[in-house]
């Protein structure tokens, strides 16, 4: 991830993405890993989450609970763009696989494939019996 976004550029990239306030829950838990007395005392651990899509995020990257709370939020609009980004993609491809099915055979397709049918009804009609005619009996 690039450096940290200001607070302004964050507010209107999560205004854009459509993630209010209103919609996260925020709460701060004590961290793991290597830090000692400080990490085992201290809540400065963030884990975000926005309740209409359940996406989740948890960031224990700096000491500061504040810096930790605006990169969650940047780490949040990271995963919500890309699950949007995915959807349109998502999208885009029915919709083009729906063309490539109905899209109208090219000609010389068309009638190779006539012909092979053709031949093939051929074969089976070979497979029948011989008819015997009125000079047979």
């Amino acid at each position: 991830m690039a450096a940290p976004l200001d607070e302004d550029a964050l507010t209107k990239r999560m205004r854009k993405l459509g993630i209010r306030e209103e919609d996260c829950e925020e709460t701060f838990v004590r961290g793991t890993g290597p830090g000692g007395q400080k990490i085992n005392k201290t809540s400065s651990t963030v884990v975000l989450r926005h309740v209409p899509t359940g996406l989740e995020v948890r960031c224990q990257r700096e000491r500061s609970q504040s810096q930790n709370r605006i990169i969650a939020r940047e780490e949040l609009c990271d995963k919500l763009a890309l699950q949007l980004a995915a959807a349109r993609q998502a999208k885009r491809d029915a919709v083009e696989l729906k063309k490539r099915q109905t899209r109208k055979r090219p000609r010389g397709l068309q009638e190779r494939i006539l012909e092979t049918k053709h031949k093939r009804s051929e074969v089976k009609k070979n497979r029948s019996a011989p008819r015997r005619g009125r000079g047979d009996e």
